[in-house]
């Protein structure tokens, strides 16, 4: 019965897919639809259990929050968007086609766009002019370096491709494969732990991940939330260490301040401490969990 169906799908695969290069296309078509669906589903199912008062179980999909924020899986797939249009951009095979570049072009005009709004697909508020307004800043800044760097020649796993092509036995390539896997996770790490300059920079400098990966969290940050919070000597650690490190950054912020509004004057010890209480403190604890002292 279907002893027809498959040459002739065969067929359609090879000539009008592979050979026209329409495979990217039919790719992008097929997990379009496929993420969709598996969305809704997911969707549908969170709010089934929710209104049914179920809590869901470590392995089933549940709504993801970050630092208090109900982090929306419209904030991933901005973040896919953008990640996947600049690498097409980046591994282009002629870099002079007219078209291209002028696609190339709608796409930073349009990815800078949705990047100034970045705060309000997160917060799902209207929060521009706000303090959690600056992650719309802090978004168009990490993507003008991540631009910057790819423009320089630097790209992700620059550090392991030389070694994987100069690898003459399995073992040392499954070892630089391991490697190269366990970037992505550390670089996660990295950000969780609130260093997201880090976490970007080590994309293509690894031993900034590694680095990153070891040292304290930042007080404020979630992985200060998760792991801290039954741990006060780390936590007044990482209180410490910010506070030092972030003192000249609050420092230079003030006098750009000062300049800006007309009275150019170094800042006083008193309003640099008032200003790091207020941009220093750690991460809220657990539903249900005390908050931590950190004083002394």
């Amino acid at each position: 019965m279907f002893g027809w169906f498959v040459p002739t799908v065969t067929h359609w695969f090879s000539h009008d897919i592979v050979h026209r290069g329409r495979l990217p296309l039919l790719c992008c078509l097929v997990a379009f639809i496929l993420t969709f669906f598996v969305t809704r589903t997911f969707v549908r199912f969170i709010r089934h259990r929710r209104d049914r008062g179920r809590p869901p179980r470590w392995w089933l999909p549940r709504n993801v929050y970050i630092g208090g924020v109900h982090i929306h899986h419209v904030t991933f797939g901005v973040v896919l968007v953008m990640i996947s249009g600049l690498s097409l951009v980046t591994l282009s095979v002629n870099g002079q086609e007219l078209e291209l570049t002028l696609a190339a072009t709608l796409f930073g005009i349009g990815a800078a766009l949705v990047l100034d709004e970045y705060a309000l697909i997160l917060h799902l508020s209207d929060v521009y002019w706000e303090e959690d307004g600056r992650t719309s800043v802090d978004a168009v800044f990490a993507a003008i370096a991540v631009a910057g760097l790819l423009i320089m020649g630097l790209h992700p796993l620059m550090f392991f491709l030389p070694i994987w092509h100069g690898a003459d036995s399995f073992a040392w390539r499954a070892a630089v494969g391991s490697a190269m896997v366990l970037t992505l996770p550390m670089a996660l790490v990295v950000v969780l732990k609130g260093k997201v300059w880090t976490g970007l920079l080590g994309m293509f400098i690894v031993v900034l991940l590694v680095i990153g990966a070891i040292r304290l969290s930042r007080p404020h940050a979630p992985w200060a939330r998760w792991r801290y919070t039954t741990q006060p000597v780390k936590m007044r650690r990482a209180m410490q260490r910010e506070r030092k490190w972030r003192r000249p950054v609050v420092q230079a912020k003030l006098w750009l301040q000062y300049a800006i509004a007309g009275t150019p004057r170094l800042p006083d010890e008193r309003t640099i401490a008032a200003q790091l209480d207020q941009e220093v403190h750690p991460a809220p604890p657990p539903e249900g969990s005390e908050p931590i002292l950190v004083g002394g």
